[in-house]
């Protein structure tokens, strides 16, 4: 296998994304965690599932349904513009000699 080089994409974490592909395309959630190595997110609300956890009197832990947030690939989603809530692309820009991120669509700073 190929080695892994050091990953590095434009959505971070705290991030307003729109999902564009898959079953909840079309929402928007805040990203709560990146995972660099498999190339996903962790979105809040988004890519829900129903997990059953069993019961455990000696831990304390109750049994039942449990509903958590799983990865979505991090291609099915875009970074939305802070002010209309839609899909743009980041381009990198000087400012006050600082690399920041910028909106494509509307020229917002996403880096603040």
């Amino acid at each position: 296998m190929a080695q892994e080089k050091n990953l590095k994409f434009k959505i971070k974490k705290n991030d307003k994304v729109c999902v564009i592909a898959g079953k909840d395309k079309g929402k928007i959630g805040t990203v709560k965690k990146v995972i660099a190595k498999e190339q996903k997110i962790i979105v809040e609300g988004i890519n829900m599932v129903t997990k059953a956890t069993k019961a455990n009197p000696m831990l304390g832990i109750k049994g039942g349904l449990e509903k958590k947030e799983t990865p979505i690939a991090i291609s099915n989603v875009m970074v939305c513009s802070p002010g209309t809530d839609e899909p743009t692309r980041i381009k990198y820009t000087m400012v006050d000699g600082k690399k920041t991120r910028v909106c494509k669509k509307s020229g917002e700073q996403l880096d603040i």
